[in-house]
């Protein structure tokens, strides 16, 4: 509305001129010009164009009718004075809208970049959160075991067997502690073979029988490994001593692994099984455990793809 005002003064302006124009006259189309910058400037109607080109044509038409010669003047100063002004006014608003958006998008970008470097750091937290637990607490395990070892060994003497008591009580609570403190999502890592993990048991003294272990495709395998040295690890903590007894067996649908070792108490959770079975899950798995007179079971079954 304001603009078609604007318009109508500016086509209005244009009439009668002559030769000698008084200075209020100037003066008046120096503030329509101010007035039609400021209104694009500022203003957001969405149909200055239409209103421009409506007045324009239908002034115009009217100024014919009444005196022809007065078309030219009145079109001239309509242009002068509200329509160039009015397209500087618009052109500044765009620039500046422009300028605010590229501000916008460069903020936006800079969230985004810190938004990428947060998963990273968040991810490589998980990686190495994953590591120190498998890796670490197995080393751990171990440790504790052949702490045991050397704990029932009837050649030491009773400070000796004292000591190392004492080692694989702080054995064991270094590997709660682990657990407890790496509380965070597991990323994939390259586990060692079931029958190095395996070997390695054998090797800090535990008993451990393994039965059908054969090629499996990269994903299935990995997910087994990991299960034989979750088991094993818990194994060695909580059944020290105890013989494990692992099978492992595959079709054309699913590789299954079972577990079995005499145990004292139930242990069917912690942080280690949590991270296997939502593993598993992901996978299209699901991993089982049960403690039934005096025996520990864990089952383990993968799809093969």
């Amino acid at each position: 509305m304001s603009l078609g005002v604007l318009a109508v003064l500016g086509l209005l302006g244009g009439l009668g001129i002559d030769d000698r124009m008084p200075l209020w006259r100037v003066g008046a189309y120096l503030a329509l010009a101010v007035l039609a910058y400021l209104h694009g400037r500022h203003a957001t109607g969405r149909f200055g164009w239409q209103v421009l080109v409506g007045v324009g044509v239908g002034g115009c038409g009217v100024v014919a009718a009444v005196d022809l010669s007065q078309v030219t003047s009145a079109l001239f100063i309509l242009v002068i004075s509200v329509v160039l002004p009015w397209l500087a006014g618009r052109y500044r608003r765009q620039q500046a809208l422009l300028v605010v958006a590229e501000r916008e998008r460069a903020r936006q970008l800079e969230r985004e970049q810190e938004h990428v470097a947060e998963r990273a750091r968040l991810h490589e937290r998980g990686r190495l959160a994953a590591e120190l637990h498998d890796s670490l607490g197995h080393e751990l395990a171990l440790i504790a075991l052949r702490a045991g070892a050397l704990e029932l060994s009837p050649d030491l003497r009773q400070e000796h067997r004292r000591a190392a008591g004492e080692m694989r009580a702080s054995a064991v609570a270094a590997t709660d502690r682990l657990r407890q403190t790496l509380e965070m999502l597991r990323d994939r890592d390259e586990a060692p073979a079931v029958e190095e993990t395996v070997a390695r048991a054998r090797d800090a003294g535990m008993t451990v029988t393994l039965d059908g272990a054969a090629p499996l495709p990269d994903v299935v395998d990995q997910a087994i490994r990991r299960v034989v040295r979750e088991a094993l690890t818990n194994a060695a903590r909580h059944a020290p001593g105890a013989p494990v007894t692992i099978l492992i067996t595959a079709d054309n649908r699913q590789a299954t692994t079972h577990i079995t070792n005499p145990a004292t108490e139930p242990r069917t959770t912690g942080s280690g099984l949590v991270g296997l079975r939502e593993r598993l899950r992901l996978l299209g798995g699901r991993l089982d455990t049960t403690y039934a007179d005096g025996t520990f079971q864990l089952t383990a079954q993968v799809p093969i793809a």
